[in-house]
């Protein structure tokens, strides 16, 4: 898992090099969320929200997200990606799943099968809800 996670990490940093593991993870719930506010994301990930004002900020200095006031209430920021925060999310997702192809090709149909349970078995355990 430490191998995993180094590599994800390698891979992101590489696309975009501001990029990191966190800040991936974190346009990516941009994008499927369709936007939410900072406090949000520290929720869903269990992280300060020290930690997830760093991340912002540093993706907005990037230009990838945007604030905008959210139309039920104009106090609320809520954070949206931004024409290049989508492009850049696209090339890296497209990049690992190209990797993952690469390296999977000549695996057995059966140990795909079964590789593919075990992580629909390991993303179910209730404790994986970020």
């Amino acid at each position: 898992m430490t191998a995993f996670a180094r590599r994800a990490r390698a891979s992101a940093g590489r696309m975009h090099p501001e990029l990191s593991l966190v800040s991936y993870t974190l346009l990516g719930h941009l994008e499927e969320s369709g936007g939410c506010r900072a406090t949000d994301l520290a929720t869903h990930y269990a992280l300060d929200k020290s930690t997830v004002s760093r991340q912002v900020a540093a993706l907005e200095r990037t230009g990838l997200i945007e604030r905008r006031l959210a139309p039920e209430d104009h106090r609320v920021q809520v954070l949206h990606l931004t024409e290049a925060g989508r492009n850049i999310l696209a090339q890296v997702t497209e990049s690992r799943r190209a990797a993952f192809r690469e390296r999977l090709a000549e695996w057995p149909e059966e140990d795909l099968e079964r590789f593919a349970a075990y992580l629909v078995r390991y993303n179910g355990w209730p404790g994986t809800g970020r």
